[in-house]
């Protein structure tokens, strides 16, 4: 079960049986999945984007800080606690994104979302659980087995892409990601903007 935080003007949320999932001191790299997934696509015109977790808000604002006036960004969030939790007590911290006219949310698992949208998205941004290798709750190991990649190829737009959050490096998980025909690189950012706290990996992919 997952259980909301706080201290002062910080937030955490955990998970009974795994500690803490995310704290809102420390979302650099999320900011970093959302700019290299806008950066590769700035050039379209009414762009249709895909976040894959809600958690404290910080992905979906950094897409819209780095998306275009005209964007569409549904923000895909299984537990409606989550939502709740960023509407009543955490908006602030990452400045309100789910009051921004671009933004529609839908309570369903991200894999259903891209599943009903064939080639309509120009960017999707996956940032659920640990990643591909690590899970709080067993059900999210679908998103990255090469039947939820090939989900996400077949959601996409020609020339769209792929960004994936994770807590740690994994070798099986990019050659998945290739397997499914993306053209692959990987990143790392830090936790902390300032080069400190966790270091984390991001994996972008294009489709062909």
């Amino acid at each position: 079960m997952l259980r909301l935080y706080q201290r002062g003007v910080e937030f955490s949320i955990r998970v009974d049986r795994a500690g803490e999932l995310m704290n809102s001191r420390a979302h650099h790299s999320e900011d970093v999945l959302a700019e290299l997934a806008c950066t590769q696509i700035a050039g379209r015109l009414n762009p249709h984007l895909l976040v894959g977790g809600l958690g404290m808000g910080f992905t979906l604002a950094a897409v819209l800080a780095h998306t275009r006036p005209d964007a569409h960004v549904v923000v895909s969030e299984l537990i409606p606690a989550v939502v709740r939790w960023n509407r009543d007590y955490m908006g602030k911290l990452a400045g309100f994104p789910l009051n921004d006219a671009r933004v529609e949310v839908q309570e369903l698992d991200v894999g259903l979302v891209m599943q009903a949208h064939k080639k309509h998205f120009d960017a999707i941004m996956l940032d659920v659980d640990n990643g591909p290798s690590s899970f709080t709750c067993d059900d999210n190991a679908a998103l990255y087995s090469v039947r939820g990649l090939q989900r996400a190829y077949d959601a996409l737009k020609s020339g769209g892409v792929l960004t994936v959050w994770s807590a740690c490096d994994d070798a099986a998980f990019t050659q998945r990601m290739k397997q499914t025909g993306f053209t692959v690189t990987q990143h790392r950012a830090g936790s902390h903007q300032a080069r400190r706290g966790n270091r984390h990996t991001i994996w972008m992919g294009v489709k062909g």
